[in-house]
Parts: C-alpha cells; sequence; structure tokens
C-alpha cells in the first residue's frame, strides 16, 4: 500500500529505504491489534496465494487514493492547455512523470490539503481496519469488486472536470471573442494580443476558484476512503 499510495510512494521524496523502514516500524506497531493470523506455512502453496492477495489489496488501496491525486493532475492539464501553459511542464514527485505547471501547483495544494485533513493517518487507520475487514486468508477481493473501482475512476474526471471547468469556460469563451475579432480586424496579430490576456485571466480565475478545490478535494478523499472500506467489507 506504501509503494502505491499518494504521497508515501513518491518517487521523488520518500527514499525507498526510508519506505521499507517505515513499513517495519508501521508493521510492529499494528501488529499488537491485528486478528491471529492463520497457522499457515509462508513457502507452502496457501502461503503463496496469501501473500499475493495482500500484495493486490495494498495495491488496490494504493491505486484508489492515486485517483483522487489524478484529478488534480487531470484538471491542470486540462486548464494549462486552455490557458496555453501546455508547453510548461515540471516532474511530478508521486509518479516521476512531467505534468503542466498548472497540474503542478494543485499537487502541492493537494499535498497539503491531504496533510491538513490527516490524510495521512486516515491512511493508516483504513489500512488497519482492513485487517477486521478482511482477515488474513486465502480470500481476497472478489472479481466483481475490480469493476466498482474501474467504474470509480470516472469520479477522478468528474472531479477534475468541476474543478477546471469555470477557468475552461471562461478563457473558451475569451478565445471565442477573439475569434471575432480576427474575422473583423484580420490585420491584428492575435497571437501576440491573445496569449497575455489567456494567461493572465488564467491566473485570476484560478486564483479566485482556489476556494473551491478544498471541498472537491474533500469530497473525492472521504469517497475513496469509503469505497475502500465497501470494497473490503463486500469480499
Amino acid at each position: 500500500m506504501l509503494m502505491a499510495a499518494p504521497i508515501f510512494g513518491a518517487r521523488n521524496i520518500v527514499f525507498v529505504a526510508h519506505r521499507v523502514g517505515f513499513a517495519v516500524a508501521l508493521t510492529i506497531i499494528v501488529y499488537p491489534y491485528l486478528p491471529a493470523p492463520p497457522a499457515v506455512n509462508p513457502l507452502s502453496i496457501d502461503g503463496l496465494f496469501i501473500v499475493l492477495h495482500q500484495f493486490l489489496i495494498g495495491m488496490t488501496m494504493g491505486l484508489i487514493l492515486q485517483f483522487v491525486f489524478g484529478s488534480l493532475v487531470i484538471a491542470g492539464h486540462n486548464i494549462s492547455m486552455t490557458m496555453g501553459l501546455g508547453f510548461a511542464s515540471f516532474i511530478d514527485p508521486s509518479s516521476g512523470l512531467s505534468v503542466p505547471v498548472i497540474s503542478k501547483l494543485y499537487l502541492v495544494i493537494g499535498t497539503l490539503l491531504f496533510f491538513s485533513f490527516d490524510g495521512h493517518l486516515l491512511v493508516i487507520q483504513t489500512l488497519l481496519t482492513s485487517f477486521e475487514s478482511m482477515p488474513i486468508g486465502t480470500q481476497g477481493i472478489a472479481v466483481e469488486n475490480y469493476m466498482a473501482i474501474v467504474l470509480w475512476g470516472s469520479k477522478m474526471y468528474i472531479g477534475a472536470l468541476l474543478i477546471a471547468l469555470p477557468c475552461m469556460i471562461t478563457l473558451t469563451l475569451i478565445n471565442v471573442g477573439f475569434g471575432v475579432m480576427t474575422r473583423a480586424a484580420p490585420q491584428m496579430n492575435i497571437f501576440a494580443v491573445g496569449f497575455p490576456t489567456t494567461l493572465s485571466t488564467g491566473i485570476i480565475i484560478i486564483m479566485t476558484t482556489m476556494p473551491n478545490v478544498l471541498p472537491r478535494f474533500h469530497s473525492l478523499l472521504m469517497e475513496s476512503i469509503d469505497l475502500i472500506q465497501s470494497i473490503l467489507q463486500r469480499s
């Protein structure tokens, strides 16, 4: 779970040795509160199946949490392309990929909001309760629940659209207005006038709509936690 979850699994922030050490320390802390594991030889077939199922459960939990931060990346990408900043990009520390500068801004804000919500403690609590909802054994996540995860991925795009929609609509109307002006005055250099206008307007709209990121991000985070708990309880 720590390998796949956002922030915990950030490649350019958290070193592998630190992540492994944190996983070992977390295991030692939560082990007394876990149900007794089955008496199975770890090198047997049943033991290998148990390890595989636990690996898939942790990866699934991390993937669902990645969807929440993915919505911020998609929203920033759409805004950047509309503003004309699609060429300006930075390295996303959580994935190691190049993302637009606006996506980087939203990721930084999302990370700060994640810690302000005590999201790191909520993730650890969800990990602890997962052993109660689905005790360690040969039973893993049901196949039909993987389809629920795929369908919930659409919320990533819905959340991104709700975050980026005010800026996208405003900048689209501005571009339409510049198109009309270009038809009326073909001698006007649309690139010299349009780019500074869309850039400055986009920055103003981002600053104006920034408070709307808080409820959207919090809603997606809580829905992801609820999805994890419901999947583990239904399995």
